[in-house]
């Protein structure tokens, strides 16, 4: 059975989240809950990893790309402008 087939374990989600801070909060977060909140926080963190364990999977796609001389798989949004205007407004209000 493949690691996507295997199912979601408390051991599986805390090694998807691949960081140890992540992995302490995911922990506490679930120690601490009520039993009636337990599936939800579950849930919540089963998700998390998910998601990260997706990101991987994208990050790999796109060195294996790169190292082939192609472009990146998927659609890419620019959003440089963006973030340079975002970046302008909090030094404005003198955050940074």
């Amino acid at each position: 059975m493949s690691d996507q087939q295997q199912p979601w374990t408390i051991e599986r989600i805390c090694d998807a989240l691949g960081n140890s801070t992540l992995t302490q909060r995911c922990l506490s977060e679930i120690n601490r809950a009520p039993a009636h909140e337990l599936l939800h926080v579950f849930a919540k963190w089963q998700g998390i990893a998910q998601r990260t364990l997706d990101a991987v999977q994208r990050g790999h796609e796109v060195a294996a790309a790169e190292a082939r001389g192609e472009e990146p798989p998927g659609a890419w949004v620019d959003v440089t402008e963006r973030v340079l205007q975002e970046a302008e407004r909090i030094r404005s209000r003198g955050a940074a």
